[in-house]
């Protein structure tokens, strides 16, 4: 097959990229050349921005085009302009989080979806906590307009594994292999929801590659897990012997913490359905999981040959050393 990425040399897509080509596809990542740009000598490289050069795809066809960076409605109408006549299919990778909270139990495909309404201004293209799940199911709507019965969407919820730049999962990882004591956010029940890119990356080309169309819940992994269990995992693969110290949310907050930032992958129990998404369908449509230990000695290992640089917003070891402190610990 030949496959459009638009991005597809950071994480998510990057992993992607890399699963089409071990599956012997010709690819044409169109990408600004700010990350990964020596990536993939075998592709087709289309130097662009999505929001001004889109027209540099013009004139040419693909079997299927992969959108792996768009997060505002405009964005997703502009390649539908450009791409309905160029492409069978168009895979548009959203979010989990553009489900719209109902209380639910369980999250699948067919659950309510955030709209318009749900934004304070639905031309805004502030993308942040409040607009962030609105504006994916927004993307959804374009995609489902432009590409009409030919769109394909991918809803993950934490998508981690070497080369995540967001440092959510890294932290936890890098936090259980330095041991002592851990500073977690209670309570240990909390659900947790999370993927390996690269499985994310196969699952999401086999569907390409059977024409599927309509949502799945790339999510994992297969069974529902805990925080508890989440930290506990990272902690095994590290060979960790830390101990793990359970504090209130309402004692951190009141300490400074900001929890949802600094210690990341946790969520207030009004947003657990996040975390609740049903992967049934993707299983029975081939996905599959590595086991956990597995990511998490990549990501630590990748985090290693990276220098273990400093992490993104996440709490530094100085100011969760004084939060401890004040716990009594």
């Amino acid at each position: 097959m030949r496959i459009l990425f638009i991005g597809g040399t950071s994480f998510v897509g990057r992993h992607m990229a890399e699963a089409s080509l071990a599956r012997g596809h010709d690819i044409t990542l169109f990408h600004r050349g700010k990350t990964g740009a020596g990536l993939f000598p075998e592709a087709e490289h289309v130097l662009g921005d999505r929001d001004s050069d889109l027209a540099r795809l013009e004139g040419q066809k693909w079997d299927a085009a992969l959108d792996v960076c768009g997060y505002v409605p405009r964005q997703v109408r502009a390649a539908a302009d450009v791409l309905a006549n160029a492409v069978e299919l168009y895979c548009y990778v959203s979010s989990a989080s553009a489900y719209r909270p109902s209380g639910a139990d369980v999250v699948r495909e067919d659950s309510p979806l955030f709209g318009e309404e749900d934004l304070q201004d639905p031309d805004t293209e502030v993308v942040d906590g409040q607009t962030y799940g609105p504006l994916e199911a927004l993307c959804e709507r374009e995609a489902e307009r432009g590409f009409s019965g030919r769109a394909l969407v991918v809803r993950p919820t934490y998508v981690v594994g070497p080369y995540d730049p967001t440092d959510r999962f890294t932290y936890w990882v890098r936090r259980a292999a330095r041991g002592d004591e851990i500073l977690v956010p209670g309570p240990p029940e909390a659900p947790a929801q999370l993927i390996d890119a690269r499985d994310l990356g196969a699952f999401t080309i086999g569907l390409i590659e059977r024409g599927e169309t309509g949502p799945f819940n790339g999510v994992g992994p297969a069974q529902p897990i805990t925080f508890a269990e989440m930290v506990a995992e990272c902690m095994d693969a590290v060979g960790s012997e830390a101990m793990l110290v359970w504090t209130d949310p309402v004692r951190l907050r009141s300490l400074g913490v900001e929890i949802e930032r600094e210690l990341p992958l946790w969520h207030e129990p009004a947003d657990y359905e996040v975390c609740r998404c049903d992967p049934s369908k993707s299983v029975g449509a081939g996905l599959r999981f590595r086991p956990m230990a597995e990511t998490i000695r990549d990501t630590h290992a990748w985090d290693q040959e990276r220098g273990a640089p400093p992490l993104r917003d996440t709490l530094t070891s100085e100011r969760e050393r004084e939060v401890l402190n004040a716990l009594g610990f």
